[in-house]
């Protein structure tokens, strides 16, 4: 059964446009503007297309090959939304390149058979189609086998495109022939996949980083920025097990802002929140990247660092002289921030919930010796329902 190439091209046209039109819609109703660059590059490419087919098919051939150099500035576009999309600004000298390209190749090689113009205007799309790809490439990093479609679909149409360059000697020797060729069909089924499956996608994309925002905002601090309870229990959950697979300890610190209720008294509840933000970013600022740290509760964080006790108590000995030294200021008033802190280490693959409670047990008895320092867990726990118990054997600690 024979296909008709102009009717071909002309549902290729459609379909773009609608997919176009789609992704313009969902652009401004959601506010993201890799979406609206998209549905610019899809209308731009079906309206090259369609504008094309009725050149061809009244025999203005020049005009019509003149303005694929539209259909080029859509591939570009195209490039461009990704760069958009990782936040970065589209690169315009690159994205109108290729219609310059195309139009410098018109009128340097005149007169141009149907095969080279094929092969030339593959290449550029296949180069448009790489760039893309790579751009893509960035956002699997974390997500390696559930986004292996935002790579190959662009690698694919650029290799079904480059097909007439590996194989350039043939179509040379059916140049009359070649707009009928099946090759050109070829070409305007890939077209019409190619525009669905990249849209397919582009949504996967915009789904998945609306999920990961979400999923953020659930375990992160709006007040701090760093990790909710939640969060914090969920990232720890993970060190706990990687590092007791590789034999390493791990400690947890507890961290407690001293007579935190008397500056909410004296300043307002918005000098509170600001207190609470400066000490998360001393503790940020202080402990190593590779440590993990969240707001547990109140003026209460905590922090978990894979290393030994002797290094931990190093490091919450920095945050204390940290804080205690920031010098913060509330309406021209000095205020005197101090933290205590509990430390508390125990055998691998100790669960968090038994370093917390013995983390606590020793912030209450600093609280007690008389704040502003760093106290040690006496004893190691070494079973969950052993530091529930010592916990449940000592009062709540002070403000």
């Amino acid at each position: 059964m024979s296909l008709d190439t102009s009717t071909l091209y002309l549902v290729a046209t459609l379909v773009a446009a609608l997919l176009g039109a789609m992704l313009l819609f969902f652009g401004r109703q959601e506010n993201i503007p890799a979406l609206k660059w998209w549905g610019a590059a899809y209308v731009l490419g079906a309206s090259s297309i369609a504008i094309s087919t009725l050149t061809n098919s009244l025999l203005i051939q020049q005009l019509s090959l003149s303005l694929n150099a539209v259909g080029f500035a859509a591939c570009g576009m195209v490039w461009g939304a990704a760069r958009v999309f990782h936040g970065r600004s589209p690169n315009l000298p690159g994205i109108v390149l290729g219609a310059f390209v195309w139009l410098a190749a018109l009128s340097l090689l005149a007169p141009i058979t149907p095969a080279m113009r094929m092969t030339i205007g593959a290449a550029i799309v296949a180069v448009y189609a790489a760039l893309t790809a790579s751009e893509l490439l960035t956002e699997r990093r974390k997500a390696m086998k559930r986004r292996w479609p935002s790579f190959i679909v662009p690698v694919l149409h650029g290799f079904v495109l480059m097909l007439p360059i590996l194989l350039g000697d043939y179509f040379r020797g059916d140049d009359e022939r070649f707009a009928d060729s099946v090759w050109a069909t070829i070409f305007a089924i890939e077209l019409v996949l190619y525009a669905v499956g990249t849209v397919f996608v582009i949504f996967m994309l915009v789904s998945e980083r609306t999920v990961r925002a979400h999923k953020a905002a659930a375990s992160l601090d709006p007040l701090t920025g760093i990790f909710n309870r939640r969060g914090f229990a969920e990232a720890t959950a993970r060190m706990i097990e990687r590092e007791a697979d590789a034999g390493r300890p791990v400690t947890v610190l507890i961290f407690d802002i001293d007579h935190f209720k008397s500056i909410n008294d004296r300043f307002g509840h918005p000098a509170g929140d600001d207190v609470l933000c400066r000490f998360a970013g001393v503790i940020t600022n202080t402990l190593r990247i590779t440590d993990l740290c969240g707001r547990i509760g109140g003026e209460e964080f905590a922090a978990l660092l894979p290393c030994s006790m002797e290094e931990a108590l190093l490091a919450a000995e920095r945050v204390r002289e940290a804080f205690a030294t920031s010098g913060i200021v509330i309406a021209e008033t000095p205020v005197d921030t101090t933290v205590s802190i509990g430390v508390a280490g125990g055998p691998v693959g100790t669960e968090l919930d038994v370093l917390l409670a013995a983390a606590d047990t020793a912030l209450y008895q600093a609280k007690r010796g008389g704040r502003n320092r760093v106290q040690s867990a006496s004893e190691e726990p070494v079973s969950l329902e052993q530091g529930r118990l010592a916990i449940a054997g000592q009062p709540a600690h002070a403000a």
